[in-house]
């Protein structure tokens, strides 16, 4: 970890850090139990990537516009999407905020937090993203816009489009590739020739930096930084966070294109345990602390859950509603 102060952080802002990155995983963790139980049918999780996603997600102001990816889950939560959205959404129950119902999980949106609805195909998220960022600096408001993909969506065309249009148009705009070296079951080496992801900023005249995607507080301060950059009209910025994929895929692969050593080795090197003991050795946290938050998040969890599994399911009769402008709200 790098020194906190040198990122203008305080001990208390560390122990809020650590709250959401814990918040987030314990969400994930019982997707999946909810998913091994048959009570959801899919889960694509996001541990490992805790420390990005809260880190980046912390530097942001309200106003600031976001277009996560399906991993975001920690990030998402941080920015206004309850547990109990979250629920709604896996169980694809009526009130599910994200599409009532009708999206698959983990296409976040969320309108007055200022979280754009994502697409299947991916990096389309990001020329919506620099599109809004176009709308924010034609209104000459103090906001930017922000975008994260994985590594392997870095070699889609929307990538390459919309960087391009942001650097020619000099946008107040934040690309955060998380790299956890997996596309799917296609390891980093047989998707770029390239050291550092972020060199592609060179071309599309950008600056561009790699971090440690495992530090929250070098996330942060790298995105604190593009936010003064974008906002001083010095244009966008692309940062790689290099993390880990602690799980498969999603809940419908079985993770055999990696060894036991090497799934081994990313939990043994867990960010949200790695900052924990750091903490822990700061003497910021104790155990009593933790316990408290243990305790707080479980009973969080356990009520978005009942309340999500008690939830009604859309009718039929909603089927249309919010997918057709015809006929307005109610599609007549």
């Amino acid at each position: 970890m790098i020194d906190y102060k040198s990122a203008g952080l305080t001990e208390e802002d560390l122990k809020h850090i650590y709250k959401w990155m814990d918040l987030g995983r314990k969400i994930d963790e019982r997707l999946w139990l909810l998913n091994r139980a048959g009570k959801i049918p899919f889960v694509v999780s996001g541990q490992g990537q805790e420390a990005t996603q809260i880190g980046m997600a912390y530097a942001m102001q309200d106003g600031d516009i976001s277009s996560p990816y399906y991993r975001d889950l920690a990030f998402v939560t941080y920015m206004g999407i309850s547990p109990l959205d979250t629920m709604l959404s896996a169980f694809g129950k009526r009130d599910d905020i994200n599409s009532g119902g009708k999206q698959m999980p983990s296409h976040f949106s969320h309108k007055a937090k200022g979280i754009l609805s994502q697409s299947s195909p991916v990096a389309t998220q990001i020329p919506h993203s620099v599109g809004a960022a176009l709308a924010l600096k034609m209104d000459k408001k103090q906001n930017i816009a922000t975008a994260t993909v994985g590594e392997g969506s870095s070699n889609q065309g929307d990538f390459h489009e919309g960087l391009n249009f942001a650097g020619v148009h000099q946008l107040p705009f934040v690309c955060v590739i998380i790299n956890n070296k997996y596309a799917i079951s296609v390891p980093d080496s047989l998707q770029y020739a390239s050291e550092k992801l972020s060199d592609r900023a060179l071309g599309y005249g950008i600056y561009g930096e790699q971090v440690d995607g495992n530090d929250p507080i070098t996330v942060y301060k790298a995105m604190k930084e593009a936010r003064e950059r974008a906002l001083a009209g010095n244009g966008p910025t692309l940062i790689e966070a290099v993390t880990s994929r602690m799980t498969a895929h999603s809940s419908d692969d079985d993770d055999q294109y990696r060894s036991k050593d090497e799934r081994d080795y990313l939990k043994e090197n867990d960010c949200n345990i790695k900052f924990k003991n750091y903490l822990l050795e700061l003497g910021i946290i104790d155990e009593q602390w933790l316990s408290v938050l243990e305790q707080e998040h479980k009973k969080v969890i356990n009520q978005a859950t009942k309340s999500a599994e008690e939830a009604p399911y859309p009718g039929v009769e909603e089927a249309y509603l919010h997918v057709y402008e015809e006929g307005g709200q109610h599609n007549g």
